[in-house]
């Protein structure tokens, strides 16, 4: 065995770490694979392929699937997965934060820039998207680094498995909120532009963040009005009963009550 090698589908970045018979100036591997020296392998982390008895069922949660490396590893048994609930799901308890030796003020200063969440909120149609991405344009231009979570953008990828239910449209807030607190964490200005219709779910986004980290920007525009412009036609297709739990026609919107900026709709 001369070593491990690693597949990448597209290898970007090659990297090289001093020790593990690495050199910097090497370019990346042609066929796509990230080869380490048989000599980086301690012997005593081998035999983790070789040796199965080395994992054990869990029978304190009677789970099969739950594995601890009690054997070779005895330092990870403290901290053994045990099932527990969240949101109606399974979560995973007896997890200890791991810090980072680069703190957010680090990365701030390397950005020249604090992070942030500005959180669009607004009926669909109300002009969220517009205003985001015209202020994710202005910043740009004034050399500040932004990224936008678009509400539909994101239910693409990442909440493509949840339904407009209200118990999906909580998870689906709860995980942008948790993706626009990251980028906050790393120094970049995020612009969250969703409809988020109930305040519970916006509030506890906002808890997420230092105070002040929070930006909330309502888009105080009359359903009349938004239904007047109906961009998508999904007005069109909730009044004639095609779509279900339409925020504006039978799901309500729960207007914010202490944002930071609040945008009126007004007949110029």
């Amino acid at each position: 065995m001369e070593g491990l090698a690693i597949r990448a589908s597209r290898p970007s970045v090659f990297c090289s770490t001093p020790g593990l018979g690495g050199d910097s100036h090497r370019k990346p591997p042609s066929d796509g694979f990230l080869k380490l020296p048989a000599s980086s392998i301690a012997a005593e982390n081998r035999k983790l392929v070789a040796n199965s008895a080395s994992f054990h069922p869990i029978s304190a949660v009677n789970v099969s699937a739950h594995a601890s490396l009690t054997a070779d590893f005895p330092a990870l048994s403290e901290t053994i997965l045990k099932e527990g609930r969240i949101n109606g799901k399974e979560k995973a308890e007896n997890i200890v934060w791991h810090e980072s030796s680069i703190c957010r003020c680090d990365r701030q200063q390397l950005l020249q820039q604090k992070g942030c969440v500005v959180w669009i909120t607004g009926l669909s149609g109300s002009g969220k998207s517009t205003v985001a991405c015209a202020l994710s344009k202005a910043l740009f231009e004034k050399g500040k680094l932004t990224y936008t979570l678009d509400g539909d953008n994101v239910r693409h990828g990442l909440n493509r498995d949840l339904t407009f239910k209200t118990e999906d449209r909580t998870e689906n807030i709860r995980r942008i909120g948790e993706v626009a607190k990251l980028f906050a964490d790393v120094g970049v200005i995020c612009i969250a532009s969703v409809i988020s219709p109930y305040r519970r779910d916006r509030d506890a986004c906002r808890s997420l963040l230092p105070e002040g980290d929070f930006v909330e920007v309502f888009m105080d525009v009359p359903l009349h009005v938004c239904e007047s412009r109906d961009p998508k036609g999904l007005y069109k297709l909730a009044r004639a009963g095609k779509i279900k739990g339409f925020t504006g026609i039978d799901d309500p919107y729960e207007a914010p009550v202490n944002c930071e900026v609040r945008h009126v709709y007004s007949i110029m």
